[in-house]
Formats: structure tokens, sequence, C-alpha cells
């Protein structure tokens, strides 16, 4: 690892100020892949700016048809909400099957979505559910914030605050990960909202990163039953290939996760 500098702010102000006055800096969430790269010494910043200890930014709120929750809070405090369990049980799923209870007791959900793998699970669960990402700056939906393979709609000194989710009427999220790092080959998030719609998003596959299948939207519309996606195959040539496996087995697990996850519903 490259020498850096290493700043704990307690407040956003503070944040602002030390990124402004720093030559590289980079903000800190969890650090699970940012320090990891560092570590590689693929990544070099000169400053990094910790922001999980600024209060305003960490715990999760309830409102009637909303639940907010702040950037630094973990994958196990997520996973582990009465409230998110009660209200969202997709994504209380979909939060305690990240990495593994080391990765899941630092990792944040502002941190993951920042980074935006393209195996990472919270993408789609924001996706599907048509989350709200805060920033210091503006707010902006999920479908805009996410913008290609490692990529967001982030500006270099823009810091999530906050994400705000629709209590969705049923919600569940499948994945196939690999037995190694726990990432998604193939994770589908499903959402029915209560104006009857449905968003399904699926995370692990796409060359792009996270993507919405409008044909398993339509579908479940329709017919909110896993025969609904059984015979729906995502087109293969825009799906990732590696030592793992080939773009035609990752479609096949598209439409295997989006039947589990449509189960997994009710």
């Amino acid at each position: 690892m490259y020498e850096t500098n290493y700043h704990r702010a307690g407040s956003l102000d503070e944040a602002a100020s030390l990124f402004a006055k720093a030559d590289d800096p980079k903000f800190l969430g969890g650090g699970q892949t940012l320090l990891a790269t560092m570590k590689q010494r693929l990544a070099a910043p000169t400053d990094l700016i910790d922001l999980a200890h600024i209060p305003e930014m960490h715990g999760i709120c309830e409102n009637p048809d909303t639940i907010v929750i702040g950037a630094t809070t973990t994958h196990a405090e997520v996973a582990a909400s009465g409230i998110v369990q009660a209200r969202l049980p997709g994504l209380a799923k979909l939060a305690s099957g990240i990495g593994d209870p080391a990765v899941r007791h630092v990792g944040t959900i502002g941190g993951s979505i920042a980074n935006n793998d393209p195996a990472a699970d919270y993408p789609a669960g924001l996706m599907a559910l048509g989350a709200t990402i805060t920033t210091n700056k503006r707010s902006l939906p999920a479908d805009a914030f996410f913008t290609g393979m490692f990529e967001t709609a982030l500006e270099d000194d823009e810091v999530v605050l906050s994400v705000t989710f629709p209590v969705a009427e049923k919600s569940a999220y499948a994945k196939y990960p690999n037995p190694a790092s726990r990432y998604a080959m193939a994770g589908v998030f499903v959402a029915r909202h209560g104006d009857g719609s449905v968003r399904v998003a699926v995370t692990g596959a796409g060359q792009d990163g996270v993507f919405r299948s409008a044909e398993m939207e339509a579908a479940l519309s329709a017919n909110w039953s896993p025969d609904a996606v059984a015979e729906i195959s995502v087109d293969a040539e825009n799906l990732l290939a590696d030592i793992h496996g080939s773009a035609a087995y990752r479609a096949n697990l598209v439409t295997v996760m989006a039947k589990r996850a449509v189960v997994a519903a009710g």
C-alpha cells in the first residue's frame, strides 16, 4: 500500500473541507473495496476521508410509505433491522447474504452503491424498489444513479447521505453466489408495488452492471407467478462471460433466480 493520510471527519462540512484541501482525496465508507484496491497498489489516494462517524449519515428511519437508510449504515444493521425485515423483507434478505460476517459488519450501503461493482447486491435492490439516493447536492432516482460498470452519476466531491426506499407490497431477492467471494454471478430482485407495477432488476450478469428486465416486468404485472418468467431469457450477448461462467450460463441463471425470487416474495 502506498502512503496516505487518514482523516476522520466529524461532520459533512469537515469532510467537504478536507476533500477540497487534498491533492487526490477519496471518501471512505466501509472500505471493503477501496482498502483492498489500495493494498494491491491499484489506487493511491493522497488522503482518505472517513465518513463513518458523521451522525446524520447513519441509521434507519421508518415513515408511513418509505424507509430511509443512512449511507454509513452497515449491511449487518440492515439485515438485522426489524423495520426492514417487516416492511421490505427482500432488502433484509439481500443484506444478510452480502459477503461474510466480517464484511457485513463493516461494509456500508452508501459505500456499496457508490462503488457500483457489477456483481454487488444492493444496486438490484435499489433499482427494483425504485429507491431515491440523496447526496449532499441533490436527489437521484436509482435508474439515473447507476450509469455503468463501476460508474455512477456521482461527482468527485459528492457524498451519498441516505437512500429512501418506497415500501413495496411484495419484495424478494435471489442470487447465485460465487462460492469463494459470495459476489452474485446472477442476482434478481423482484418487487410488486402498491399501484400494481412490477420492477425486476438483475445484478452480477450484465456487462454494464445492474439492469432491469422489461419483459419480466410485463409478464409479472400480468401474472404474478414464477411460471410467468419461466420461459423468458435475457439476451446473452449483453452478459458477462468469465472463468466462472459463460454468458449463456448467466442468462439461464437470471431466469432461475427470477423464478426463485417470485416464489420467495409469495
